[in-house]
């Protein structure tokens, strides 16, 4: 019986799928904050009612993690690095935007859980990637 390693049992593009679908999440929100519906000055009245310091300097700082992580994420290079910026990103903005636990609604205190919890699942694929790298449909190639 011949012994495979992990790195070569898999199929090489789906941690690219990988990438590119926790990649999307981040690319269309740094995209909408610029483009969107309510564009820049929205997001900084959105981070100014939660009670960021400098909501335009933090809203600046929101958009070039988010669309440059993405890039970054799926593109594969410099991965860990920008899976971890993500991970930051995520904590900060799950623990400032997503605070179910303060919420009386319920509609409202199951939206923000779903939105915890979602936050809480995209930071468990970053850390695979962080931890086990891009794979080999990658620039970093590891």
């Amino acid at each position: 019986m011949t012994n495979v390693s992990a790195t070569t049992s898999y199929n090489p593009i789906l941690p690219l799928v990988g990438r590119i679908l926790i990649g999307l999440i981040f690319l269309v929100a740094g995209i909408r904050k610029l483009w969107g519906p309510t564009a820049f000055a929205g997001t900084v009245a959105y981070l100014t009612k939660l009670g960021f310091p400098a909501p335009e300097v933090m809203a600046v700082i929101a958009i070039i993690i988010e669309i440059g992580g993405s890039l970054l994420l799926i593109a594969g290079w410099r991965t860990r690095w920008a899976a971890w910026l993500l991970v930051l990103f995520v904590v900060v903005a799950a623990f400032a935007a997503h605070r179910f636990w303060e919420i009386t609604d319920p509609g409202q205190f199951n939206n923000q859980m779903n939105h915890f919890l979602k936050n809480l699942s995209l930071i468990g694929g970053l850390l695979y990637v962080a931890t086990f790298g891009p794979g080999s449909a990658s620039v970093d190639k590891s």
